[in-house]
């Protein structure tokens, strides 16, 4: 049996007054999900171990079965290997984004929606004035770009920027973390000099205010200004790392001899990349609500077709929504991912082929809040012959009344992975998308 995860990111979110006090997914028309619910079995899972920050990079990791206490080095460990960039011994690779900071504020931890080809325009332009034999920077996708510090220490307190829009950032930059329970380094005194946490955080710090007075001296960002578009005014260095240790899925489930990760988001390639996972890129895939749906669904659909036995299809467009605390936008995105990415892929397989489904976001990103939550989120999962339980529609209320309950860790992707037994038949009068 081959095997899809269908990841609307950040898609869980809170129950809004101006929806009549529905979530979001129980506001939205959402036919294929609830498909996927009522003929399936559902559940509460939850994606952010005890103790553990929500970020994508921990709740997918987690999805896929990944011990965090083992694997966890941060975001940007993951984002060097999706833009193949090669991590050697001692190397501390962060997530840099380019924010924009007015003032005293952070107003958006991605500068208005700036382009890959602006960001790379501007990441040239700091190396050219702040890389050395310690410090590089790597062009990223849009905003999310890559620094790494040579010999630099991973003990460190850093601030994700988009949990603290339109708060103040001089109290937020990165900081020694002098209460990290492990602070060896696997490479100390390999490594001809390694930082203390301290002198990281410091140069961290002098790198942002040196950026801060480089990058608007950027005709650029002039022209966005005059454009009236936000400016990248500042680096952000956070989710830092070293190279982790994962295990590929080929190697923990034999049934996987190829798979594959469809994603617009480097974070989600890397995991990929050191899960064992080939990158599938879809052209026009952009990470937000204009991203290719459809496109996402047919690279899925032939990838799955053409010998790949597991596919995880991850959708960034909920959770930007939701860091924009759009309600309207996000409902759009979850209606766009419904109708235009899982309805084409229940009709392509017309739900009586080999193939398990398994649907569910990362996380929620509340539109109220603007940030991650570490709340447990709802899945379901289909296969032909599956025994349904009595959950109808697709959210984060009617799942907690699942069969599956709510369970954690690993036991997701063990559940979803054990074949079913293929000789259950399939229910005499199983309901379709088109007789809704």
């Amino acid at each position: 049996m081959k095997h899809l995860i269908i990841l609307g990111d950040g898609m869980a979110d809170w129950h809004v007054p101006s929806l009549g006090d529905k979530t979001l997914l129980q506001y939205a028309d959402t036919p294929a999900m609830d498909w996927l619910a009522r003929n399936g079995r559902c559940g509460l899972l939850k994606t952010i171990p005890d103790g553990f920050h929500p970020g994508s990079e921990v709740a997918n990791s987690s999805i896929m079965g990944y011990d965090q206490h083992v694997v966890y080095e941060g975001r940007g460990p993951l984002e060097a290997a999706s833009i193949g960039v090669e991590l050697e011994e001692g190397d501390l690779a962060l997530r840099c984004n380019l924010v924009c900071i007015e003032g005293d504020i952070i107003k958006n931890h991605s500068c208005g929606r700036l382009e890959t080809e602006e960001g790379d325009v501007l990441i040239r332009y700091l190396n050219e004035h702040l890389a050395n034999d310690r410090v590089h920077f790597y062009t990223g996708v849009q905003y999310r770009h890559l620094l790494v510090i040579k010999g630099g220490n991973k003990h460190l307190k850093c601030t994700p920027p988009h949990d603290v829009p339109l708060q103040t950032w001089r109290d937020k930059v990165p900081s020694a973390d002098t209460c990290a329970e492990d602070s060896t380094l696997p490479f100390e005194g390999k490594q001809r000099e390694v930082l203390s946490p301290a002198e990281t955080a410091d140069l961290l710090c002098d790198l942002i205010r040196r950026s801060q007075e480089l990058l608007p001296l950027h005709e650029l960002n002039k022209e966005r200004a005059r454009e009236g578009k936000d400016m990248a005014s500042s680096i952000w260095p956070w989710g830092g790392g070293y190279r982790p240790q994962m295990v590929p899925l080929t190697e923990r489930f034999p049934q996987i001899r190829r798979g594959s990760v469809i994603t617009a988001v480097d974070l989600i390639r890397g995991i990929g990349h050191y899960a064992g996972l080939r990158v599938i890129n879809v052209p026009g895939a952009t990470g937000l609500y204009d991203t290719n749906f459809e496109g996402k669904a047919q690279a899925a659909i032939e990838a799955l077709r053409s010998g790949d036995d597991f596919v995880y299809l991850h959708v960034e467009a909920s959770d930007e929504a939701g860091h924009d605390g759009s309600v309207p936008l996000k409902l759009q995105t979850i209606e766009d991912l419904d109708h235009r990415l899982i309805q084409p892929i229940l009709h392509a397989f017309e739900m009586t082929d080999d193939l398990a489904i398994a649907l569910l976001p990362d996380h929620p990103t509340p539109c109220e809040l603007r940030t991650h939550t570490a709340e447990p989120i709802p899945f379901a999962i289909y296969y032909p012959g599956i025994e349904p339980d009595s959950v109808q529609t697709f959210d984060e209320d009617a799942a907690r009344e699942g069969a599956y309950g709510l369970i954690e860790g690993d036991e997701f992707i063990k559940l979803f992975m054990t074949d079913p037994p293929l000789t259950l038949p399939v229910r005499e009068g199983v309901d379709t998308l088109d007789n809704q």
